[in-house]
């Protein structure tokens, strides 16, 4: 699957949401998705938002997804 397809599911499927994915081609993904709606949860809950906007894909095309994931705030505090 290409990287920007995963980014742009993510992004549909989390309103408000900017996300960068990159991959090493063998179906081992990366993703940092910065979102609001992540506000007030913890990693956990903030992952199983991400996954369930890539449904079946994730185990199947995409065999290994590692995420960052940070509120507008935290993702501003963590460039500085």
């Amino acid at each position: 699957m290409d990287p920007d397809e995963i980014a742009n599911l993510i992004e549909q499927g989390l309103e408000g949401a900017r996300a960068t994915v990159v991959t090493d081609g063998q179906g081992h993904y990366e993703a940092v998705v910065v979102c609001s709606a992540f506000g007030g949860k913890n990693r956990l809950p903030r992952h199983q938002m991400v996954y369930a906007t890539l449904g079946d894909r994730v185990g199947r095309e995409i065999h290994a997804l590692a995420l960052k994931t940070y509120t507008p705030d935290e993702w501003q505090a963590a460039q500085q």
